[in-house]
């Protein structure tokens, strides 16, 4: 194996669970943060290619993949979220690491930015800004949390190129089965394929995005104007718009700003010209 399994405690005592890859201290750590029903096997290429030179950390949120899933399902919210990321730089006592969050990812790396910005010696934002559209933030609670099952990961993988086909162009039947891989696990008892999260997310979200408490994230984004940041957006994301991505570069123009064509929510970071991008961004921050 080409990581390491490992858990933490949270701090209300659930088993949360990441990989580690790579054993250089040379640099600071790399924390791979997934999107909102993603796990950390989403990172796995991303963190072979850069734990050659650092140790890379992917986490499972709770009620994700290997971690474990919460009884109460209000604890699926961002502030709990940043309570389990802090629980995890205690146990690993890691005092500052470059942050690469996708999606809801993205959102706790601003959160961190504006709550304990001295953990962030980097940021790299995958399609996602301070505003969320309100057609990506609709789409995704349509499909979070339904019991949606597979007898085989090509029958997944059918299903996953029919509906998220528009975001990804260009992308092969390799890559959709891939897709399918890292979105499904085996249900023992069921003999099938089920999604790998806990389905009450879904609860979750829909009370966190009708509630009348939204909070304002551009003051957690201005706090990330003084450290490295690179902002990263698909051209076809349906959650990042091109209006919120003009502003973010006006906000901090330090930011270092990528468009990839070909691409909605989200950009896989293994693209050609996000590699690039990424290897000198990566390499700068020590």
């Amino acid at each position: 194996m080409t990581f390491s399994e490992n858990y933490y405690p949270s701090q209300d005592g659930l088993k949360l669970y990441y990989r580690e890859y790579g054993s250089s201290e040379d640099a600071c750590p790399l924390i791979c943060l997934s999107g909102l029903t993603r796990s950390s096997a989403d990172f796995h290429d991303f963190a072979m290619r850069y734990s050659k030179t650092r140790k890379v950390f992917a986490l499972d949120y709770r009620g994700r993949g290997k971690s474990e899933y919460d009884q109460d399902y209000k604890n699926y919210n961002p502030q709990v979220y940043l309570g389990d990321i802090f629980a995890f730089l205690t146990t690993k006592e890691i005092e500052k690491a470059l942050f690469v969050g996708t999606s809801l990812g993205g959102l706790l790396t601003m959160a961190m930015a504006g709550l304990a910005k001295n953990f962030i010696a980097g940021a790299i934002l995958n399609d996602v800004g301070p505003e969320v559209d309100t057609s990506g933030s609709s789409r995704i609670l349509d499909y979070v949390g339904k019991d949606v099952r597979f007898e085989s990961f090509k029958d997944a993988a059918d299903k996953q190129k029919e509906l998220y086909g528009g975001a990804y162009p260009d992308i092969s039947e390799d890559d959709w089965m891939g897709q399918a891989e890292t979105t499904f696990m085996y249900d023992e008892a069921a003999k099938n394929y089920r999604l790998n999260y806990d389905l009450s997310l879904g609860k979750a979200l829909a009370e966190q995005l009708n509630s009348d408490e939204q909070l304002d994230l551009w003051p957690f984004f201005q706090a990330l104007g003084d450290v490295p940041t690179l902002s990263i957006r698909g051209a076809l994301s349906d959650v990042l718009s091109e209006t919120v991505f003009e502003r973010m570069k006006k906000e901090n123009p330090n930011m270092e700003a990528l468009v990839l064509k070909n691409r909605g929510h989200v950009p896989l970071l293994n693209e050609p010209e996000a590699l690039t991008i990424l290897d000198t961004f990566i390499a700068g921050v020590r």
